[in-house]
Order: C-alpha cells, then structure tokens, then sequence
C-alpha cells in the first residue's frame, strides 16, 4: 500500500522503505512509553510485526506505526507517533485508520495502550477495555 496524503506526505507499508535509525530516535528519546529502548529492541519489534506504516514527507520518515497480531482474531496498535515539526495536520489520524480500518487486520478486535490521544483514538472506535481486560506487565 501507498497512499498519498495532502501536504506532499505518504503512508506506505513497505517493511523495506521503514528507516529503523529514524523510529528509535524517536522512540528512545522522545517517547514516554519506550524511552531508551535499545536500537537492537526497535529493530526486532519492526521486524516482527505483522505490518509496518510509515508517513513520509519529502522522503524521510516523520511517522510510524506498528500492527501487532495473530493475523486471525486480534491486532495490536503499537509505536504510533508523527514527529513534532509534523503535527496538528491529521497525520495520525490518517496513520492509525490506515492501521486499523484498511488492510487485513480492519475486521479484528483491536487493543492499545495509550497515555494520550484518548479522543482520536475514540473517533476510531476505541474505548476502555472491559472488567474482563487484565494486564501483566514486562519484567
């Protein structure tokens, strides 16, 4: 998948085209929720999801999202971010339906784990898990 966004940027879920340096210098450094991530940790994770979408503008990577899954019953919504310089534009918005509504995954049930963006994510069907949810975290 290409597809072109207004604004002169790209989503496209070429694993080939995903610049690894590019995601975890975001990640490690910017993210509240992979902060110092080793490079070796980022790469693995982007090699072992079921799909990768970045958002390109001018050719380099200003955004990322990862699809985690079974490719049969279950997605899960990872590393989503657009890079500052980047925002305020609709990019995310556009980075996670691409995620969740088109492709494959669009008819599976869909977890994340967010901190932010409550109300986008909202729009996009997403709401508080239910009493049946639990969690354990990493060691």
């Amino acid at each position: 998948m290409r597809r072109e966004l207004p604004g002169g940027y790209v989503l496209d879920d070429d694993p080939a085209r995903i610049d690894v340096e590019a995601a975890h210098a975001y990640l490690a450094n910017e993210s509240y929720w992979a902060k110092d991530r080793p490079l070796e940790v980022v790469a693995a994770s982007i090699a072992g999801s079921a799909r990768v979408i970045g958002l390109y503008h001018d050719g380099a990577q200003v955004g990322l999202a990862r699809v985690v899954s079974d490719d049969a019953t279950q997605a899960y919504l990872a590393d989503v971010y657009v890079l500052e310089p980047h925002r305020g534009h609709g990019l995310g918005r556009a980075l996670v339906e691409e995620a969740v509504e088109r492709g494959a995954h669009a008819n599976l049930k869909w977890l994340l784990h967010t901190a932010d963006a409550h109300a986008l994510y909202r729009e996009l069907g997403f709401d508080r898990p239910s009493e049946r949810v639990m969690e354990r975290s990493r060691r």
